[in-house]
């Protein structure tokens, strides 16, 4: 599909920098798809009235690290170069790839020192190797701590990486730390927070208890190219950057009981969501889960399992707001959208939600 139909005007008024208070209390879109689309504004704590017993509520449980780290390119004969360096997937105990800036000054073989100024690991910096070079910026860093100290010296060096459409506004600060985390985080490894479970307070958790939801948690660590723009003309010319994921056989196990008896299976988040389609069959039947997924889904797609999706208003253009498409239809959302837009809805990370039921 042209990428250009994904496309719409969204004025900066709505771009969200800070999330409601309390969590819960923000904004609610609810949409349903079938027939003439209905939409519906209410608030997130209204959320166990959409809800039936026996419907099952899927978190991301993955946590956000300090990913953002900034250091200086060192190589024999050469000056000293800024490098700043977005970590997005760890393929071992030592190594991650990461999106590097400025990409085209950095070579394979380089020496980079992150925290140039700082006090990781009692050194005052954290070294690595520029093992690989790829595409668009992409490096694999080889660095020179392994396990538990280097995942002591990144949260030392490191800083947490908002999304560039709050970064190019202000400055992380310390309040961010806690704000863009969910309160269920519990799995390191995320460079953005599943910023649809953002939402959610012990209150809410507490009054979905009672309404008879369940609660499951599976893990997909969120990398840096959630933030990347779709390249090309075309839908068919984009590549998803993999993301880790795991989802136990206990928690397959318990989610396909929900599908059998009649409950819904609905995902907090397209991380969620992802996730959970790479898990399931054919046969709608969700599986065991572990290891990468780049799945890439625009409307044509014949969804496996999900039902319902709850989740944050996404950019212009995204893969993110072609997944919401394919969920609900095309024609549904650009109405979602067009209400959410011109009734005030704080957009992104850190704004309001939707709640949306799968178009039949």
């Amino acid at each position: 599909m042209r990428v250009d139909l994904f496309d719409f005007d969204l004025p900066e008024e709505n771009i969200a920098l800070r999330p409601a208070s309390p969590r819960d209390h923000a904004r609610l879109l609810v949409v349903r798809p079938d027939g003439e689309p209905v939409l519906e504004d209410r608030h997130v704590f209204d959320l166990p009235s959409f809800l039936k017993p026996g419907d099952a509520l899927v978190f991301n449980d993955t946590k956000v690290i300090p990913a953002q780290l900034e250091g200086v390119r060192l190589r024999e004969g050469a000056q000293e170069t800024p490098v700043s360096a977005t970590l997005h997937m760890r393929l071992d105990q030592s190594r991650w790839k990461a999106f590097a800036r400025p990409g085209k000054r950095i070579k394979q073989g380089d020496r980079i020192e992150f925290g140039h100024t700082g006090n990781a690991c009692l050194l005052g910096k954290l070294g690595a190797l520029v093992e690989e070079k790829g595409d668009a910026g992409e490096v694999t860093l080889r660095f020179d701590f392994s396990g538990a100290a280097l995942d002591e010296a990144i949260a030392t060096v490191g800083h947490i990486p908002l999304p560039p459409y709050i970064a190019s506004k202000r400055d992380e600060d310390e309040k961010d730390r806690a704000d863009y985390q969910t309160i269920y985080a519990r799995e390191e490894g995320a460079v953005a927070a599943p910023t649809a479970g953002l939402h959610f307070t012990p209150d809410l958790f507490a009054k979905l208890d009672a309404a008879g939801i369940e609660r499951h948690f599976v893990t997909l660590h969120v990398g840096a190219g959630t933030f990347l723009p779709v390249k090309g003309d075309d839908t068919t010319e984009h590549r998803m950057h993999e993301e880790i994921g795991h989802v136990s056989a206990s928690t397959a196990a318990r989610l396909n009981a929900v599908r059998e008896r009649g409950g819904r299976i609905v995902c907090v988040g397209t991380t969620s969501l992802r996730l959970i389609e790479s898990a399931a069959g054919e046969d709608g039947v969700i599986r065991p889960f572990a290891g990468p997924t780049g799945i890439f889904i625009t409307p044509g797609y014949r969804f496996r399992a999900v039902d319902v999706l709850m989740t944050n208003f996404h950019l212009p253009k995204s893969t993110l707001f072609m997944l919401v498409s394919a969920f609900c239809g095309l024609d549904t959302m650009q109405a979602a959208y067009d209400h959410a837009i011109k009734t005030g809805y704080r957009f992104y990370s850190y704004g309001d939600s939707s709640l949306l039921t799968r178009k039949n």
